[in-house]
């Protein structure tokens, strides 16, 4: 899955570590997501869509031919 996360983070100008905090989840956390290395649950998702005065769909989206 991919993500729009790091460029909302950095839009922001949040840190990971601070995106992290409002997300009540690690940094290592954030950074697993940005590079793709990890899902999120969908909790979680909502969680930062809701950070981010988001819907989900337009900060989570499926790979390309996946």
């Amino acid at each position: 899955m991919r993500s729009r996360m790091r460029e909302l983070r950095e839009a922001a100008g949040w840190s990971q570590a601070q995106l992290g905090e409002r997300l009540e989840v690690s940094r290592q956390t954030v950074n697993a997501i940005e590079t793709g290395k990890y899902d999120p649950s969908l909790p979680l998702a909502f969680r930062i869509a809701a950070v981010f005065d988001a819907t989900i769909e337009s900060i989570f989206f499926p790979e390309e031919g996946a």
